[in-house]
């Protein structure tokens, strides 16, 4: 399964107003940049990753955030992006900016 269209115009959306913002597909996924910095993926299944890792990631994991494993089990430093911001742009863009500040 790969991202249609339609996904990629709702994560493009979701954080309009982000500086240069860019994506490029990838592994059935789509990588996406802000002013060419990759802050964000787009899993094939449809589930949007914020880059975090140290103190962000620790602040994504209290807003229930989940950390992205691969089939093998091994974990990467991309955490779901919280469940009140897939509907709500600007947290979404907060969310992004945040993870874009702390890398």
């Amino acid at each position: 399964m790969s991202v249609s269209e339609s996904d990629i115009a709702f994560v493009r959306e979701l954080f309009a107003g982000l500086g240069g913002l860019s994506h490029r597909k990838m592994m059935g996924g789509l990588s996406l940049y802000s002013e060419g910095q990759i802050f964000a993926i787009l899993s094939s299944s449809g589930r949007v990753y914020l880059k975090a890792s140290g103190t962000f990631a620790e602040e994504m994991a209290a807003a229930g955030a989940v950390k992205f494993e691969m089939e093998d089990g091994r974990g990467m430093n991309y955490w779901t992006l919280p469940d009140d911001a897939l509907d709500d742009p600007d947290l979404a863009r907060d969310w992004a900016r945040r993870a874009l500040a702390a890398l």
